[in-house]
């Protein structure tokens, strides 16, 4: 996965996650989470705001 799967990321996020509400995640635990799940293989400073509020938008989709 790269930073660009935000789709996929978010699906990640929510099975590791389950009981976390996505609207309460900072943006530090948000990249820490995604770099520590598994097939996840892109630099870490590729990642900007602008990715992260991706990520945690398609999140807050898939858990609704």
């Amino acid at each position: 996965m790269k930073w660009t799967d935000v789709e996929e990321i978010a699906i990640e996020l929510s099975d590791a996650y389950p009981d976390t509400d996505p609207t309460r995640v900072n943006f530090v635990d948000l990249m820490n989470w995604v770099l520590a799940l598994p097939g996840f293989d892109d630099d870490p400073k590729r990642c900007g705001e602008r990715i992260l509020e991706g990520i945690q938008q398609a999140w807050i989709d898939e858990v609704a």
